[in-house]
């Protein structure tokens, strides 16, 4: 039976208003074809008017073919004709305007077409690879196995269990330095650089962020009011050299920098944690992609390398499970860990609290490393087989950055080649234009080919169709 909401404020006949409620109601698509209607009776009471007074408003919609009656059953909504319903829209609200900045701010549209045939994009892990049948499995034991108590508020830190198994995993894959009550649960990593943002930056200041870089993080910092200065990314990472001297924080993926994949030196780590010792400054690491690894031995995170408290270390687990699950964290000097955990309770209060407990479980039964192990076999196949290709066909075209980590590749275009997008999205191709990922002028050019959803055996097609959209001058 459907409940809804009818007013009866005002002057003017009861039944006429009752009657005019519900049209509105069936018409705009809010009471559906089939739905129950309570009995009138009891609508009668809710109301504080007569039986009567209702019976009248139905008894002239089900004359008009609006409500039908059914013996024993109830009323129901009628089967509305096609072209009867009309949209059903909040005010266009004309007079009210965002910020300035919300006008100018674009992130690109998402879209809910099927997935291209030969899907290069960036970001994409294989949704296949994901033990489902073993995650239905955790969640349902904590849903079975939680008290009605624990349905209540949470810490907004995040579930015990899983901050202590995040400090864990970390302590060991990645020699992070934490203990459980270092580690912020988020949802996802770029809620966790939304709660950085709000703790440290003051609208004016400067952040300076990679460029070519992660694009959601620059706007993010914009939308909070930062100045957002990019900084050139070469051969060894972030130019260290070229931060602004009145940069507040800076921004930084040095494990696989995104989008072009190149591992910052220690030479520069080093520096760069220097600069923030001198010049009072943050660095919010965002360990993007570290867990897949093909090759090279991985260099130590700023985080563990850094003795001045300087470091916020930011991951998720977007790309080792799903995006779906919304799952990140950041873990923070202990300087700011209530201030982040007050952000997150005025954000959002908590994350989904089953959920993360059931991750607690799949880190501590080894499945987290199992999965990863498991995942990085299959990537680091598609890896070499793109690499193979862009090196033996597109020789003449490309220059590849090299990369031994992550789920993309990043290839400049040479002097006088261009690409064309368009086609090679009409021909079923997916691949990302480095210059979406610039935000300083020139853009950059060049390409960014995701292998996280393709099948191995299509790279070699896409990539051919790909070829044909390269093109000399």
């Amino acid at each position: 039976m459907t409940d809804f909401h009818v007013s009866l404020d005002g002057r003017g006949d009861l039944a006429d208003r009752i009657y005019r409620q519900l049209l509105a109601a069936i018409l705009d698509g809010r009471l559906r074809a089939g739905e129950r209607l309570p009995p009138s009776r009891e609508l009668a009471q809710r109301l504080a008017v007569s039986r009567n007074t209702v019976t009248v408003a139905y008894d002239r919609l089900t004359a008009e073919g609006f409500l039908v009656g059914r013996v024993g059953a109830g009323t129901f909504v009628g089967d509305v004709a096609p072209g009867q319903a009309e949209a059903r829209a909040a005010p266009s609200g004309t007079g009210i305007r965002p910020r300035e900045l919300w006008r100018t701010l674009r992130t690109p549209s998402s879209t809910s077409d099927a997935p291209p045939r030969y899907d290069f994009r960036v970001g994409t892990p294989d949704a296949r690879l994901f033990p489902l049948q073993v995650w239905r499995r955790l969640l349902a034991r904590e849903l079975r196995h939680t008290t009605l108590d624990a349905f209540n508020y949470g810490d907004p830190a995040g579930h015990a269990g899983l901050r202590a198994a995040i400090a864990r995993h970390v302590g060991v894959s990645r020699s992070v330095r934490s203990g459980a009550e270092d580690v912020l649960v988020t949802q996802g990593a770029q809620q966790a650089l939304d709660l950085i943002g709000r703790v440290l930056v003051e609208p004016g200041e400067v952040v300076a962020v990679e460029e070519p870089g992660y694009w959601p993080a620059r706007l993010l910092f914009q939308s909070l009011g930062a100045r957002v200065a990019g900084v050139p990314v070469d051969g060894e990472g972030l130019d260290v050299s070229a931060i602004p001297d009145a940069a507040r924080l800076v921004y930084t993926t040095p494990s696989h920098q995104f989008p072009t994949g190149t591992a910052m030196s220690l030479a520069r780590r080093t520096a760069l944690l220097d600069w923030a010792r001198r010049r009072d400054a943050v660095i919010v690491e965002d360990d993007y992609d570290s867990e897949f690894r093909f090759g090279d031995r991985p260099l130590e995170p700023l985080q563990s390398l850094d003795t001045a408290g300087r470091v916020l270390y930011v991951g998720s687990f977007s790309k080792t499970l799903l995006p779906m699950l919304r799952l990140g964290f950041v873990i923070a000097p202990a300087s700011l860990r209530t201030a982040l955990r007050t952000a997150k309770q005025l954000s959002d209060w908590h994350g989904e609290l089953p959920a993360q407990a059931a991750l607690a479980r799949f880190i501590a039964d080894g499945l987290l490393g199992r999965q990863v192990r498991r995942a990085s076999r299959i990537y680091a196949a598609r890896h070499e087989l793109i690499v193979t290709t862009l090196h033996t066909e597109f020789a003449d075209l490309l220059d590849l950055t090299p990369s031994a980590a992550g789920l993309h590749l990043c290839a400049r275009l040479r002097q006088g080649v261009s690409l064309d997008f368009e086609l090679a999205r009409r021909r079923g191709v997916a691949a990302e234009d480095l210059a979406a990922y610039c935000g300083e002028q020139p853009a950059q050019r060049g390409l960014v080919l995701g292998y996280g959803a393709i099948e191995v055996d299509q790279i070699p097609e896409g990539l051919r169709l790909l070829h044909t959209c390269l093109a000399r001058a």
